[in-house]
């Protein structure tokens, strides 16, 4: 381990630049458990960060990556052994610690998870943050009363990490699913994972009344902006939403209509500092009944040397599904 491959962002001359090189142990992020990472992922925070359009990162240089799975190759505490399957999705890896884009990542050891029976490391890094985000928005939905038998469920980017994810969540969990994208040639794709219906975005008919025509029991929303306004306006009474997502815009113009007469529900999903305890229940569902049966369609394994490309494409909107990242060569 004298040195290892790394994918590292840089500010330089005022502008973020990334880039493959490499490291030793000594110059990462402390911490006191040290994994032996396999694969990391690439969710639309890891695109922001690692191009500078979004401002991510709080200190340079850095490890770009906010998800890693791979083995503990040595730890001060004693809960990881050697050897042990883990993964770590989220807190402040890729932020402001050395992230998931190298052979060895060093972090702290609250924020390791246990893989569970069930996955792979490549399982759980095609899962990933999104594939968290989309699980625990089912999760907490349920916890508000979404139930089967309460109506069809909209997945918002549905093509998307989190939203194809959600879209086979969903189907496998039972539920009536539609999916809403803007890529129209991907509504085979959406209805392979399990959509029973595909609206097109273009097509859509938003209206502008405060109240329209409710549709939804349930809505798991990556977009945000004029997408969730809408949502607010066409749910089922006691619907519920979970909000996770900015790609349509940070602004939400609605009224309070939604909420005081039909009694709509807007759930906020954060899954960067998700407790433990929860972190690890819905991990445990992700392993079992919510585990999506076509991850490998959904899931497409690349080297660290093509982030640059994929980074481009993500943040284009042309990219589908889910991207992991094979760390080593």
């Amino acid at each position: 381990m004298a040195t290892f491959n790394a994918y590292r962002v840089f500010e330089e001359n005022g502008k973020i630049a990334s880039r493959q090189t490499t490291l030793s142990l000594e110059d990462l992020t402390p911490g006191n458990v040290v994994i032996k990472a396999a694969y990391s992922s690439v969710n639309y925070k890891d695109a922001l960060a690692a191009t500078g359009a979004g401002k991510i990162m709080r200190r340079f240089p850095l490890v770009g990556g906010i998800d890693v799975a791979g083995t503990i190759e040595s730890s001060t505490d004693s809960r990881w052994t050697p050897g042990k399957p883990v993964l770590v999705t989220g807190y402040d890896l890729g932020v402001s610690q050395d992230g998931g884009y190298a052979e060895y990542v060093r972090v702290p050891s609250e924020w390791v998870v246990e893989i569970p029976a069930g996955l792979t490391p490549f399982e759980a890094m095609a899962i990933g943050t999104a594939g968290f985000t989309a699980a625990l928005s089912i999760v907490e939905m349920e916890h508000n009363g979404l139930k089967k038998e309460s109506g069809p469920v909209i997945v918002t980017g549905a093509t998307g990490g989190v939203g194809s994810l959600a879209v086979e969540m969903l189907a496998g969990l039972g539920y009536k699913v539609t999916a809403l994208t803007g890529k129209d040639d991907q509504h085979d794709f959406l209805r392979s994972i399990g959509a029973a219906d595909v609206l097109s975005r273009a097509a859509l008919q938003m209206g502008t009344k405060p109240l329209e025509k409710s549709l939804w029991a349930g809505a798991v929303d990556p977009v945000g902006g004029e997408v969730l306004a809408w949502l607010t306006r066409t749910m089922h009474y006691g619907g519920t939403i979970a909000s996770s997502g900015l790609t349509g815009g940070t602004e939400l113009k609605t009224t309070v209509l939604p909420f005081i007469l039909r009694g709509v529900k807007l759930l906020g999903i954060d899954s960067a500092l998700c407790p433990m305890p929860k972190r690890l229940d819905v991990w445990r569902r992700l392993a079992a009944d919510m585990k999506p049966p076509r991850l490998k369609e959904v899931a497409r394994e690349v080297s660290m040397s093509d982030l640059p490309g994929v980074f481009t494409a993500l943040l284009a909107g042309k990219a589908t599904g889910r991207t992991v990242v094979r760390v080593r060569q």
